[in-house]
């Protein structure tokens, strides 16, 4: 196996997640730009290719197996058709906002991307069985990757099913804590936390 550019994709791929995920952050849209759109929503078309490259990368340095493949390539066929689908229903949200395209934007989007991340990281932490704990900088990494699911799920309004999926993540990273898969217990119970706190700041409402 290919430890060292492993690792570096691995890095790689969290660091643009945590980061790229928070586009919405960007002061304004960074503007307007054309035909109504906003600049952001032509940055974001970059998202999906900016985090399945290195994703994809860190499964070729992995030398993963087919099944890992096979759960790799429906995840990252479902994150780039949702993350899509978002894109355009929140882009005409901005300038019509109404149900249909807050339908294709906050619940169709939302849960198909959400899905197709969470096959990912599957396929992601089927990789990481049997290799040595990581390198100092990959607890920050991870916790940014367990924040940031919390935070776009708080945000998509698919806290129930991203709670699932963040305490799966922790109990398999809590079963391989000895391993690398402790970045997931690290990154995800966290982020557990988050959305455990908003599910029931929401149901006191």
């Amino acid at each position: 196996m290919l430890a060292p550019m492993y690792s570096r994709a691995l890095a790689i791929t969290a660091l643009s997640y945590g980061v790229l995920h928070h586009l919405g952050l960007l002061p304004d849209g960074l503007g307007e730009g054309p035909d109504g759109s906003r600049w952001a929503d032509w940055l974001d078309l970059l998202v999906p290719w900016l985090v399945l490259a290195p994703a994809a990368w860190t499964m070729v340095a992995a030398e993963a197996s087919r099944q890992t493949w096979l759960a790799f390539g429906m995840g990252a066929l479902a994150y780039a058709n949702g993350h899509g689908i978002h894109l355009a229903g929140n882009s005409l949200n901005n300038t019509a906002p109404g149900e249909t395209a807050h339908l294709w934007d906050e619940v169709v989007g939302h849960a198909v991307w959400y899905a197709g991340v969470a096959l990912v990281l599957g396929a992601l932490a089927a990789t990481m069985r049997g290799r040595p704990r990581p390198h100092p900088i990959g607890y920050p990494l991870a916790l940014g990757v367990g924040l940031t699911w919390a935070s776009n799920a708080v945000g998509g309004g698919t806290v129930v099913p991203a709670l699932a999926v963040a305490l799966a993540a922790s109990w398999w990273g809590w079963r391989r804590r000895e391993e690398l898969g402790v970045v997931l217990l690290v990154g995800f119970a966290p982020g557990a936390l988050v959305l455990v706190v908003e599910l029931i700041t929401r149901l006191n409402q």
